[in-house]
């Protein structure tokens, strides 16, 4: 490829996008259920959705194009400490299959659409319901900023500059999601693995192979690493350790408090398709450590970059014809229009239901919910390619460093109220406060950073500032709940 338009990459590109694309608006007439009269058909997909379905739709929104884009990139970076994103989406699953098919009968029997719904039912604090559901608004919009920033880097890389390439990417994936809701991305979903799948397994496959195999690609990056210096190598120094850990458990908890994963949780057609989807679920987990292993493998490849996300698109460009890296890029910005939907719609579920309808207008009917839901979508969207055009990319990435913060600080009252109804609401609400507070503040303080360190005499502990601040606010909201149960005795929170 040279320095200009890489057109049969273009051309490729353009193939596959435009076949989501008419898939996308296709989608509002898959499954029974007219979209724009209830906001269960156009923000759930009818609660219909099954094994298969619901497996590709929440590992679609689940591991996404800023995955295949960043976690290499991290790889690349700072070596084995990058793998933290395998130990977390293992030890995710069992809290799924435990936890998550409680909420989904919870939320089947009295009709609830977001995690902020389960959580006003189980407390009927407004307060409460509201923090939910601001936290999970703000957590997103980042999140979305995200995709359109992985799509950028692939659009790039085949020679387009300017902002009208994304922009036009942008609408097509406003259009297709207000006209189909979830069941667009739901459709798209089956594509955009499938793709993935492919160009990953080929390349783990064959660029090794070219490049003398894998003693060759792990030799190249500890060299490079060596000469680096530091913290960086193949494997985690002895001082990683409690800061990995604890990185992964934290990110663990946060995953399925996002809105985008509940959106999928919901949309499922029963408990056990949840189970099941537990259990299959961990197959993607097998490709991000595939993924991942492309930050060593560009090591071997030679493949130098200004920005580590360039990684990723530079490997493709380097070592594959140019109709492959086409595919490769299409896949990746595919990728990005799948999560992207999904979390557009999860915060406009959330907006629609817990901010609209239960401070400006209680009586909306069901197709009126639809249709506030499918605004706010366009609204979010508008935001999030505004955040990118107008903003420097580094603000994306921190606010998502505190989204993740943010969005674990709401799983006591999500998961506690499932199992319990001895926790206060105020309690609760005391300790996202407190839990919000404290782990906005360190991170601050530490220059946006997701590790912190305290001190125990001579000894120092490097932790997740996210898993600080979530442990800070179950301890505030058990002590809490015992001094409010001891002045108000008789005041207990309501279950659904």
């Amino acid at each position: 490829m040279n320095n200009g338009i890489a057109w049969i990459a273009l051309s490729v590109f353009v193939f596959f996008f435009a076949l989501v694309t008419v898939m996308g608006f296709f989608a509002a007439r898959w499954k029974s259920g007219p979209v724009g009269e209830h906001l269960d058909e156009w923000g759930l997909g009818g609660r219909q959705f099954g094994t298969w379905i619901t497996w590709f739709l929440v590992g679609g929104d689940f591991y996404t194009a800023y995955t295949v884009i960043a976690v290499p990139a991290l790889v690349y970076a700072v070596g084995a400490y990058g793998f933290f994103a395998l130990p977390y989406t293992i030890i995710v699953y069992p809290f799924v299959f435990a936890v998550m098919p409680v909420l989904w009968r919870k939320a089947h029997a009295a009709g609830h659409v977001t995690a902020a719904d389960v959580v006003h039912a189980a407390y009927g604090s407004r307060a409460l319901e509201l923090a939910v559901a601001l936290t999970g608004l703000v957590a997103t919009m980042p999140y979305i900023a995200l995709q359109l920033i992985g799509m950028e880097v692939v659009i790039k890389a085949m020679g387009l500059s300017g902002e009208l390439p994304i922009i036009a990417a942008f609408v097509i994936l406003a259009l297709y999601t207000y006209s189909s809701g979830l069941r667009a991305p739901a459709l798209i979903a089956f594509v955009k693995d499938i793709m993935i799948y492919i160009v990953v397994l080929t390349a783990v496959v064959v660029v090794p192979a070219k490049l003398g195999g894998y003693g060759a690609v792990f030799a190249a990056a500890n060299d490079a690493f060596t000469a680096k210096g530091g913290a960086t190598g193949l494997t985690l120094k002895p001082a990683q350790y409690l800061p990995y850990a604890t990185l992964a458990l934290g990110s663990a908890l946060a995953a399925f408090m996002y809105p985008h994963t509940l959106t999928g949780i919901f949309a499922s057609k029963s408990a056990d398709t949840i189970r099941k989807n537990a259990i299959l679920l961990p197959a993607y987990t097998l490709l991000l450590g595939l993924i991942a292993l492309l930050g060593y493998i560009a090591y071997a490849a030679g493949i130098k970059v200004t920005s580590p996300n360039d990684v990723v698109p530079m490997l493709f460009k380097t070592l594959f014809p140019e109709w492959f890296a086409g595919f490769a890029f299409s896949a990746i910005a595919i990728g990005a229009l799948v999560p992207a939907a999904v979390m557009s719609i999860g915060a406009a579920n959330l907006f629609t239901r817990n901010v609209w309808k239960s401070y400006v207008n209680p009586d909306i009917s069901h197709a009126g919910e639809a249709s506030v839901a499918k605004i706010t979508s366009l609204v979010v969207k508008v935001g999030a390619l505004a955040f990118i055009l107008l903003l420097p990319t580094q603000y994306a990435l921190d606010l998502q460093l505190l989204g993740g913060l943010w969005i674990v600080q709401t799983l006591p009252a999500l998961v506690f109220g499932l199992f319990t109804v001895w926790f206060r609401a105020e309690a609760l609400l005391l300790g996202w406060a407190v839990g919000i507070g404290w782990g906005t503040y360190t991170a601050w303080s530490n220059g946006l950073k997701p590790l912190a360190s305290i001190s125990f005499g001579d000894a120092s502990y490097t932790f997740y500032v996210g898993l600080g601040a979530l442990l800070l606010n179950i301890a505030v909201a058990v002590l809490a709940t015992v001094v409010v149960s001891l002045v108000s005795p008789a005041k207990r929170g309501a279950t659904a």
